[in-house]
């Protein structure tokens, strides 16, 4: 039993290996081939560009991949969506699809580029978003570098960003909002209804999902003296309740809790201050609730 699975080449290749290699999964990608080895065996995998998952998840060549929510709309692939993993190869923020245009030109709006050329790599989405505004424009291809070509060859553009810095510093200004896109885990239906792929594929999601949750949270344990134990408490900024358990010397307590990683060098000298002891910091791979 296989189950084979496309991962992104490019930009998302290394956030989506690392992701995995946190999950549970260990992928070697050689730059010569476009098939890195899995330590699972169950698992085939295939290097593909994004923009290309979803057409070949769809047509079953594949169960199952990881794309941009932007590429399924792109290609309007039919698919099941098994889940959302929200990173990218920058930030935890949304990839924005955004229309922009030359600050000083006047372009407010998408009704004011009527009879006008817009560039994008998106351009179907693209093509959608001026019909739901009733806006007859010529919508081109472009082959990238599409922030420079306003407003010498086109009049606006449709780019995606995280920051908008590259925008801004081309002298554009963002619009509007054409389309938000995460990071998705999609499958072929009929993978779906496999029972064995289906569990496969279930598994791989709780774990991706675990391992993104843990991004950001360590562990923290600690020795408390019993009656300083409330007090100590007090200072957990808990996602849960924390794990109280009795040691072997008399009047003592062991307290174990996950908090924001950004928080501890806060939080310890105030743990020590209350009476905490023998504290451990140490990273998670994965926070499944």
């Amino acid at each position: 039993m296989i189950l084979k699975i496309a991962l992104p080449k490019g930009s998302l290749q290394d956030a989506t290996v690392g992701l995995f290699k946190k999950a549970g999964w260990d992928f070697r990608v050689s730059t010569r081939s476009y098939h890195p080895s899995c330590d699972d065996p169950e698992i085939e995998a295939t290097m593909l560009r994004a923009q290309e998952i979803a057409r070949y998840v769809e047509a079953g060549i594949l169960d199952v991949g990881i794309t941009g929510y932007d590429n399924v709309c792109e290609c309007n692939a039919d698919v099941h969506e098994v889940c959302e993993l929200r990173y990218s190869k920058a930030t935890t923020n949304p990839y924005r699809w955004v229309l922009a245009a030359p600050k000083e030109s006047g372009i407010k709006g998408p009704k004011d580029l009527e009879g006008k050329r817009v560039a994008t790599e998106l351009v179907a989405v693209t093509k959608r978003y001026f019909e739901k505004h009733g806006v007859n424009c010529t919508v081109e291809f472009s082959w990238g570098a599409t922030e420079v070509k306003a407003p010498d060859l086109v009049d606006a553009i449709v780019e995606g960003t995280e920051t908008g810095s590259t925008l801004k510093a081309h002298g554009l200004e963002i619009i509007d909002t054409v389309l938000v896109s995460t990071t998705r885990l999609i499958c072929n239906k009929q993978a779906w209804l496999d029972e064995w792929k289906r569990h496969k594929i279930e598994n791989i999601a709780m774990l991706l999902q675990g391992a993104l949750t843990a991004e950001g949270l360590v562990g923290l344990k600690m020795n408390v003296p019993r009656e300083q134990l409330d007090v100590v408490v007090s200072e957990l900024p808990a996602l849960k309740n924390p794990t109280i358990s009795p040691l072997a010397e008399e009047g003592w307590v062991a307290a174990e809790i996950i908090v924001e990683e950004k928080t501890v060098r806060e939080l310890i000298p105030r743990l020590v201050r209350a009476g905490a002891s023998g504290i451990v910091e140490y990273p998670l791979n994965k926070v499944i609730y």
